[in-house]
Order: structure tokens, then C-alpha cells, then sequence
């Protein structure tokens, strides 16, 4: 016959593994949070990149004039443009799915005396040439009299993998930049003024990830050419396509669109679900004696 101690050491030796189990579901979490943090933390910020494109030089001095000729730009670069009031200002930048583009734009109005307020207007379009709306930003501003420079910007949805035909979603690929005087006097067209644009790019994560991906991004040719190589070459030689290739699209190249850090999440939840399902089984299964000693035993 086992004594009172003997029992109550069995009745409790059940409770060692649960209490072992529940800290390895927290131990367990908490290195899945760690690590979904650190992937979040690789993806590209609109620091990171302006950081990253600043230390390879500056970004291109012109612009081009329509969507055939617009300046290819790197995210986070600083594109700048001597023009004339009146102009219409291209220029052609690559965002990939799963990404969020925010296009700003400055331009610096003449010293000279004008003749009344101006209203400046910058566009964004996609690889379709469909202009596409801004989540949030200031795309329309009035410059006054006696103001010296305007700031816009646009802040684009995310970019999906795909989308129906009916839908005006943002895709992967080329997305080009317009900046243009919509309303001003007659009188003050063709005042000098001079334009900088960057557009930056952060990873919206993937809670804005789907299922699907577009078999090609959406690059008109075989990518966006800068005017000087559009210009008629010399000697029968031919503009580079290599340029115009890299320069149209992102540094590590296009998405394949299989991987999102959802997952990580997945895999997390399978793990703690498991674990979970391993503790509760400890709690249940008792210490493996029946719970009714018969008398004298």
C-alpha cells in the first residue's frame, strides 16, 4: 500500500510536463515574433532606399516630355529638371507587387514678378497608361503671387500581383510621373523653373499579399529608354537596351510573387497550435492512475 506522500508525489507529477509546455509555447512565440519582426524589418523602408539610392549618386537633370520619352528614375533617387512653365514632365519609375509608392515633387517658381496664382498638378500612371488615384497626398496645389516653390505628392495603393480585367488595380511594372501647371495667367507661361521628383517605395507586408502574380510586369518594350538614348545614334550603332532594361526595374529585379511574410505567420500559428494541442493533451491525461483508489489499496 503506498502512502500518503507516494500519492500525492504521483498525483503531481503530471503537472511538471504542462508547466514545461506551456513556457516552450511561450519560448516558442515569442522567437516566432522575433523573426517576423526581423523579416519586416529587411523589407525596404523610404529611408532605407533614399539611403541606399543617395550613396550611388544623384538621379537624372532632365526629364522627358511625353510617356515615349520619360527619364527613367530608381526609388529613391532625386530627379531634377530645368523647364518652363507650361511643360508637361515625364519621368518613369519601377514598383514591384506588394509595394507602396509615394511620389513627391517640388517645384521652384521663378523670381521674376508673375502675374497671378498658379496651380501645379502631379499625375501617376501605370504600365497601361492609366492614371491611378492617390490614397492620400496633396496631387493638386495653388501656388500664390509671391510664393517661391509648391510641394506635391501622391501616395499610391499598394501594388497587387494581379487583378480582373474590370478592375483599375495597380500591377507590378513601370509607373510614370507627370508634373504640369494646370491654371495660371496667360502671361506667365514660359517663366523658368526648375522640378525635383523622387518617388520611394516601402513593402506594405503581407497582409496586402495575393494569391497570383502577372506572367510579366508591365514594361512597354523592352524597357523605358531616357531620351538621350532615344536620340538618333551615331555611326549605325543602336541605343543600348541593357540601360533602359536596368534602369526599368527594381535593384533585385522583378518579384517571382510566391513568397510574402505570411508565411512566417502561417508557420507560427501551425507551431503554437500544435504545441497548444500538446499541452492541453498533458492537462487531460492525468497522471495515468485511476481517480478512484479502491480502499486499502
Amino acid at each position: 500500500m503506498r502512502t500518503r506522500r507516494e500519492r500525492a508525489l504521483g498525483a503531481r507529477t503530471w503537472r511538471v510536463p504542462a508547466g514545461r509546455v506551456l513556457t516552450s509555447c511561450v519560448a516558442a512565440g515569442a522567437a516566432l515574433w522575433g523573426a517576423a519582426g526581423m523579416a519586416a524589418a529587411d523589407s525596404p523602408t523610404p529611408a532605407s532606399s533614399a539611403s541606399a539610392s543617395d550613396a550611388s549618386g544623384d538621379g537624372p537633370t532632365e526629364a522627358g516630355t511625353s510617356f515615349r520619352t520619360a527619364t527613367a528614375v530608381k526609388p529613391g533617387q532625386r530627379a531634377t529638371a530645368d523647364a518652363s512653365t507650361g511643360d508637361y514632365l515625364y519621368w518613369v519609375v519601377p514598383v514591384d507587387q506588394g509595394q507602396q509608392a509615394t511620389v513627391r515633387a517640388k517645384v521652384t517658381l521663378p523670381k521674376a514678378a508673375r502675374r497671378g496664382t498658379a496651380t501645379w498638378q502631379l499625375d501617376v500612371y501605370d504600365g497601361l497608361r492609366r492614371r491611378q488615384a492617390c490614397r492620400y497626398g496633396a496631387q493638386t496645389r495653388a501656388a500664390a503671387q509671391d510664393a517661391s516653390s509648391v510641394e506635391l505628392s501622391c501616395t499610391l495603393r499598394t501594388v497587387r500581383g494581379w487583378a480582373e480585367p474590370w478592375a483599375n488595380d495597380p500591377l507590378p511594372g513601370s509607373y510614370y510621373v507627370r508634373l504640369t501647371v494646370v491654371d495660371l495667367p496667360q502671361e506667365d507661361l514660359g517663366q523658368p523653373v526648375h522640378a525635383e521628383v523622387r518617388a520611394d517605395t516601402a513593402e506594405a507586408g503581407g497582409a496586402q499579399a495575393v494569391d497570383g502574380s502577372l506572367a510579366a510586369p508591365l514594361v512597354p518594350g523592352a524597357g523605358t529608354a531616357t531620351p538621350q538614348d532615344e536620340a538618333t545614334p551615331q555611326d549605325g550603332a543602336s541605343a543600348s537596351p541593357d540601360r533602359a532594361t536596368a534602369l526599368a526595374e527594381p535593384d533585385g529585379g522583378w518579384s517571382s510573387g510566391w513568397w510574402s511574410d505570411r508565411w512566417i505567420w502561417t508557420a507560427a500559428g501551425g507551431l503554437l497550435a500544435a504545441l497548444a494541442g500538446i499541452w492541453g493533451y498533458s492537462l487531460t491525461r492525468g497522471s495515468g492512475r485511476p481517480s478512484r483508489v479502491p480502499p486499502g489499496a
